[in-house]
């Protein structure tokens, strides 16, 4: 028997693959989707939302991509940047192809107008082009960013042709300040809260009802040490929880208290 079974779970309510499923939309959460939506539908050009790590960032930002995907009047490309050895070139041509360029051109001038001429006919048929960049912190070259700037150069009076919003660490600041006229031009900057204590323990219970169980199975007391402890981190919150019905599965215990999340705290701190 699995601890799924025992607590008449459908599924593992906190494993940290994003799943927008599971998407809680706690005031934080909803407070950066209403500025993104808000960027995106008016056209500002440059979006910047940084968040810690396990923040939630690339949940809120699968959630936005089914948003602008059940809008007619966008099209859009989620590009999660894995590496960061992609060229500014290779960054390009993706975008090119995801919005209709058949042939990119290798030569960047050549390719520009390739991009202004298809942008041009989005924009006339009353659509608008939106590129979110996941994990944007693994773009470290000047050359990526100049690239962008580029883009977002191409505009009709009151508004851009392509709204980009870039999404990863802190540190995706600093390397947006290697080109600094791009830096000068950013619409809108702004940094993914944390969860609260009230948010955390709706979202433990959110989760856990989505998976199938709306009864509840962490006592107020574990819930309070688990804000304390994973300070209202997502993934640290998902961590715990998993790490403590295993543990309560085990000791078959209906009910995840105080003394299990305090054992399984223990043991996660000397690791995370």
């Amino acid at each position: 028997m699995s601890y799924e079974r025992f607590f008449g779970l459908t599924e593992q309510p906190f494993s940290n693959a994003p799943d927008s499923r599971f998407y809680y939309e706690s005031p934080q959460h909803q407070e950066a989707m209403m500025k993104i939506m808000h960027a995106v539908e008016t056209m500002k050009g440059l979006v910047v939302m940084v968040g810690e790590i396990g923040a939630g960032k690339t949940l809120l930002t699968r959630k936005i991509l089914e948003k602008l995907e059940e809008d007619d009047q966008y099209v859009e490309l989620l590009l999660v940047i894995v590496h960061s050895e992609a060229s500014a070139l290779w960054i390009l041509k993706r975008i090119a192809l995801q919005i209709g360029i058949e042939n990119p051109s290798d030569e960047k001038a050549v390719l520009l107008a390739q991009f202004f001429k298809q942008l041009m006919e989005i924009y006339e048929s009353g659509r608008k082009a939106v590129v979110l960049v996941d994990e944007a912190n693994m773009l470290k070259t000047k050359e990526i960013f100049e690239e962008f700037r580029g883009l977002l150069n191409l505009e009709v009076p009151g508004r851009k042709l392509i709204s980009i919003v870039l999404i990863g660490l802190p540190e995706l600041e600093e390397n947006i300040a290697l080109d600094a006229p791009l830096a000068q031009r950013t619409a809108l900057k702004f940094r993914l809260r944390k969860l609260d204590r009230d948010s955390t323990t709706k979202y433990v219970k959110h989760r856990l009802k989505i998976a199938g169980v709306s009864r509840d199975i962490f006592t107020e007391a574990a819930l309070e040490t688990i804000f304390v402890f994973a300070q209202g981190t997502p993934r640290i919150i998902n961590t715990v929880c998993d790490n403590a019905l295993l543990e309560a599965y085990i000791m078959k215990k209906e009910n995840v208290d105080v003394d299990i999340i305090k054992r399984v705290c223990e043991d996660l701190g000397k690791m995370i």
